[in-house]
């Protein structure tokens, strides 16, 4: 067990955390909700950077950091998708909330015929995990019931992200396609 460990499993950990604060009726959890989220999307980026700065990476750190992020947006999508504007959410969250699943089982089925590393993370990959987290953010943020120019920022940013998310699932899908038609 190291620093980055330890940081991948707080994140998991927050997700209780996350859902509990959403549920309290009172005006300030979505605000506290924005932050615990926005301490869990931090940990993500700072447990990656410590495991390659501090020699820490391991193969079960691999495998579970990017669980814990799935997780963490899943959550916070079906928190979300419970709001007042729903329909809004609601596509979008489908599929990141899909495609998150359908690469996740691409990349274990080339994992065991030998390709993973075809299916590897990209720099695409951050970018829309970068997106997701700041529209989730923004939309944790404000509270539910209003509509303001913040939860537009959200919008946008998870239609954006959602865009990110095909468009990175098809880039996988086409790493993949050799061995998907043998």
């Amino acid at each position: 067990m190291n620093l980055p460990m330890l940081m991948t499993f707080l994140r998991i950990l927050l997700i209780p955390v996350l859902v509990i604060i959403f549920y309290i009726p009172y005006a300030w959890t979505h605000i506290i909700a924005a932050i615990i989220f926005s301490l869990a999307s931090i940990t993500d980026w700072l447990d990656g950077y410590l495991a390659r700065k501090l020699n820490q990476t391991s193969d079960f750190g691999a495998f579970l950091d990017p669980v814990a992020d799935k997780l963490m947006v899943a959550s916070a999508l079906v928190l979300l998708v419970k709001g007042p504007h729903f329909p809004y959410i609601a596509i979008p969250a489908i599929v990141i909330i899909s495609r998150e699943i359908a690469i996740s089982a691409l990349r274990e089925w080339m994992a065991e015929v030998g390709k993973r590393a075809s299916v590897a993370v990209s720099y695409m990959g951050k970018i829309k995990t970068t997106t997701q987290f700041l529209a989730i953010i923004s939309l944790l943020a404000c509270n539910p019931f209003q509509f303001g120019p913040l939860k537009i920022v959200g919008y946008i940013l998870l239609y954006f992200a959602a865009l990110l998310t095909l468009w990175s699932m098809v880039m996988y899908l086409k790493a993949a396609a050799y061995q998907l038609k043998t």
